[in-house]
């Protein structure tokens, strides 16, 4: 791929043959570190992602971020010839990423054992809801239903509300980012250790409840079982959203005593660092509401800006809470190339999220929005030895 030597995964080969978002996220993350990203989709169809809305004409503005830095192929993995294509292709892949329910591949005729004899030293990444093992794996999984199983939806929202499902795919990305970190992390072991190339099963809610270490070690040992509480940190007072005087939202963060000091300072409530009633997060905890209430006091007094200012020049964290418009407008953002503009085929250019994390020396590079459906076939099948007459007759049975 052009201009990957510059990722620090230059060189690594990876097959996408996932839809929708965990497992094509992971290798998007890694497409754009300078991996190269093979996506395979079936003929005629591809992935679902690519009638997400919203739309510009007839493009999905979604399929453009989330397929960045992969090369697009039409296979069907279902007939034989597409599998015997499959696995040449396979041949010189280091990774591959499916999340079809777990049998699917098995059921079609594409079991491990087949895929191994292709290739031995191929790492397998395996998404699916809930997992390869167990009595739930066959169940159909989807980000919001396995946000909810990890219990994270029930803890999120206002007591006496109905618990809130993320706005985004948050699930879908958490776990995309846990199966890109396995897969580095069977790389190493494969490539550095000289170890045997594996398996890696990642599912859905298991990322989600992965960020729930703290509930679990609370009701393990003391029963406790955290309700909603709307924007308040159930381990840390004061936190959370306050309104200033012009009437805009901030959100605080004074989870440290020496934090909660400084803000204490900055209220003119010096007394509050001495007080034992205050002095101690743990204290503070108990009295949620009656310092809640002070610092919303506090902040009333001030518009956004005059809190925004004393706070940083006192080392208090507190951010504004921005909309989509205001970081297109932020220095910070564009200080740290945050956004970047990316050639699209019909849009001319897309601004997408750049990468994070950033690499001294080796920075990636993304190259591409998500290519077209089948837009990398002639290349790729003629790279693997295919004449045009072979192409063709592919293409006229719906192989390719």
């Amino acid at each position: 791929m052009k201009d990957s030597s510059k990722g620090p995964l230059s060189g690594l080969r990876i097959i996408d043959i996932a839809t929708v978002y965990a497992a094509p996220f992971a290798a998007s993350l890694l497409g754009d570190y300078g991996a190269e990203v093979l996506k395979v989709e079936l003929p005629g169809k591809g992935d679902p992602v690519r009638g997400f809305p919203p739309m510009e004409g007839e493009e999905s503005l979604p399929w453009a971020a989330i397929s960045r830095n992969k090369r697009a192929i039409t296979l069907d993995l279902r007939k034989e010839k597409g599998q015997e294509i499959f696995l040449r292709l396979l041949k010189d892949q280091d990774l591959l990423f499916e999340n079809f329910r777990p049998g699917t591949l098995d059921r079609w005729g594409l079991d491990e054992e087949r895929l191994r004899a292709a290739n031995p030293n191929l790492i397998i990444v395996h998404v699916s809801g809930y997992g390869q093992t167990g009595p739930y794996k066959k169940k159909a999984g989807f980000g919001t239903s396995a946000t909810a199983f990890s219990g994270y939806t029930g803890i999120t929202g206002y007591p006496n509300h109905p618990p809130l499902s993320p706005p985004i795919s948050l699930a879908d990305y958490v776990t995309g980012i846990f199966a890109a970190l396995g897969a580095m992390a069977a790389l190493y072991h494969r490539d550095a250790h000289d170890g045997d190339p594996q398996n890696i099963d990642i599912a859905l809610y298991e990322s989600m409840f992965r960020l729930l270490e703290n509930d679990t070690a609370a009701y393990s040992r003391l029963g406790v079982v955290r309700e909603r509480a709307g924007n308040e940190l159930s381990t840390a007072v004061p936190v959370g959203t306050f309104q200033s005087a012009d009437k805009k939202w901030l959100v605080l963060t004074a989870s440290t005593d020496r934090t909660f000091y400084r803000l204490a300072e900055l209220m003119g409530r010096a007394d509050m660092k001495t007080d034992p009633r205050y002095s101690k997060n743990h204290e503070r905890v108990k009295r949620r509401s009656e310092v809640t209430e002070i610092v919303s006091n506090w902040f009333s007094n001030y518009t956004a800006q005059e809190i925004q200012e004393l706070c940083d020049k006192n080392g208090v964290p507190v951010s504004p809470i921005y909309s989509i418009d205001d970081i297109f407008q932020d220095p910070q953002y564009a200080a740290r190339q945050a956004i970047v503009e990316v050639d699209h085929p019909s849009l001319g250019k897309v601004k997408l999220p750049g990468i994070v994390p950033k690499f001294s020396k080796t920075p990636g590079s993304i190259i591409r929005t998500g290519a077209t459906l089948g837009e990398h076939n002639i290349e790729i099948y003629t790279d693997l030895g295919l004449s045009k007459s072979e192409i063709n007759s592919l293409i006229k049975e719906g192989v390719i």
